[in-house]
C-alpha cells in the first residue's frame, strides 16, 4: 500500500475530515489534501508525517511495517457484498457526482440514526 493511500485511509479510520486532521496536526488543509492526492507526496516533510501519525494514534513502526494494511484490509473483510458494491459503485462516479452522493448520504444516515434512537415518552398527567 503506498504512503498517500495509507495517509487517507489512517485519516478516514480515525473519523477526522481533512479540516480536523489539519488543525490538529499544524498542517494546513490544502496541504493535508495535496499529500492525501498524491499532489506534493513527494515533498512531505518527516515533521509533517510524524505530526499526522501522531493526530492518527500510529507509530512510524505500525505506519511503515504493515499494522495500517491489516488494519486497513481487516475492515474490508467485514464489509458485506451489498457495502462492496455499493462502494464500488460510488468510486466509479465522477468526483462531482459522488461529492453530492455522499452528502445525500450523509443527511439519510443522519436522519435513519435519529429516527432509531429510542424516544421518550412523556409522562401523561
Amino acid at each position: 500500500m503506498d504512503l498517500v493511500l495509507k495517509l487517507r485511509e489512517l485519516r478516514r479510520m480515525s473519523g477526522l475530515s481533512q479540516k480536523e486532521a489539519a488543525l490538529s496536526s499544524g498542517l494546513g488543509e490544502k496541504t493535508l489534501s495535496s499529500f492525501e492526492t498524491g499532489e506534493r507526496i513527494s515533498a512531505i516533510k518527516l515533521s509533517q508525517l510524524l505530526a499526522l501519525l501522531a493526530v492518527y494514534d500510529v507509530t512510524p513502526v505500525e505506519f511503515f511495517g504493515g499494522k495500517v494494511e491489516a488494519d486497513v484490509f481487516g475492515e474490508l473483510e467485514r464489509l458485506s457484498p451489498c457495502e462492496l458494491q455499493f462502494i464500488r459503485d460510488l468510486r466509479a462516479l465522477p468526483e462531482r457526482a459522488r461529492g453530492h452522493v455522499e452528502a445525500k448520504l450523509a443527511d439519510v444516515i443522519e436522519m435513519a440514526l435519529a429516527f432509531s434512537a429510542p424516544t421518550r415518552l412523556r409522562a401523561v398527567r
